[in-house]
């Protein structure tokens, strides 16, 4: 049920003044995503709460479940919600109406991913779609007199609200406009779009130095065994082995998600790709120096950050 879309041809040329042109090293990909919420606002349960109370009207208000605690109505929302994250893990923002930015160096790995994330999806609300009559016949022993049949869809218009929707489009540059207005005019678009597609860039860019940051400073103080900084009881710190392999893979990120060629990330790359290669988490733990040579490098990179509001 896969339903994948590639969109072409957007553009013979791209051109840009100003901002660096990345038309050849990234695209926009938007991901969407819907799943039955089996969720329901009661209007006259809400009303005898609120009388019951001796409230105004419309202060409060009762939404049911209309399925009730149907585990594999949850496991459908719950990967929903997993795969969101994998997608923002994967990606750089770029617009809030959702489009994201892809390196071409991670579509590869990110299709692989999407397309195995999206027959996963599928596989769950096939599941869930089998047992959808039988969960309501539980649903109307549990909800009472809050039950109402009604209010539930039939089968073939429950499964319209299921969707796993992936789209790719060429990323344009503001030279790719090509609309029948004056000259003057038409600059004027293409500068108000290069402001955007500089803007963005550079939000996307510096999500990247904000995720880095936050891998880096957990690092740093876990790695962080002095006495000041040891408040467990026992006197020692723990960390698991994800620590070693979150900083690793935001080095796999600063390599594929570079798409302006930054110099600072790729000096901040290179120097964590020489920190940490042949390291994991039990060395740092048992090896006091090798702990202690990881954190400096570590802070010595955080320090190089760009200031971003970090």
């Amino acid at each position: 049920m896969q339903n994948v879309i590639t969109t072409q041809n957007v553009s013979d040329s791209l051109t840009s003044h100003t901002a660096p042109s990345i038309g050849s090293s990234a695209m926009l990909v938007d991901m969407s995503i819907s799943t039955w919420t089996g969720r329901k606002k009661d209007k006259k349960a809400s009303e005898d709460v609120t009388d019951a109370n001796f409230a105004a009207s419309g202060v409060a208000s009762v939404h049911k479940k209309l399925l009730a605690d149907c585990q594999e109505l949850m496991a459908v929302q719950k990967f929903t919600a997993n795969s969101r994250n994998m997608h923002y893990a994967m990606t750089m923002p770029w617009s809030k109406t959702g489009l994201a930015l892809l390196p071409t160096a991670q579509y590869f790995k990110y299709h692989q991913a999407m397309t195995d994330i999206q027959n996963e999806y599928w596989r769950l609300v096939d599941t869930f779609l089998q047992g959808y009559e039988w969960e309501i016949t539980q649903a109307s022993a549990k909800l009472g007199d809050l039950f109402n049949r009604d209010e539930y869809p039939t089968l073939d218009s429950l499964r319209n609200k299921f969707a796993f929707n992936l789209s790719y489009v060429p990323l344009p540059d503001a030279g790719d406009f090509r609309i029948d207005i004056n000259n003057e005019a038409n600059e004027q678009i293409k500068d108000h779009y290069q402001s955007y597609y500089s803007t963005q860039l550079d939000n996307a860019m510096n999500d990247v130095w904000t995720r880095l940051h936050k891998a880096l400073a957990a690092m740093s103080e876990r790695l962080d065994y002095s006495p000041s900084a040891i408040t467990v009881a026992d006197g020692k710190k723990t960390f698991r082995d994800s620590l070693v392999g979150n900083v690793l893979d935001m080095v796999e990120l600063l390599n594929v998600c570079n798409v302006s060629d930054n110099g600072q990330m790729n000096a901040a790359r290179m120097k964590l790709e020489d920190a940490f290669r042949g390291v994991n988490a039990d060395a740092l733990r048992e090896d006091a120096h090798l702990r202690s040579e990881t954190k400096r490098t570590v802070d010595e990179v955080i320090k190089s950050l760009p200031s971003i509001g970090m």
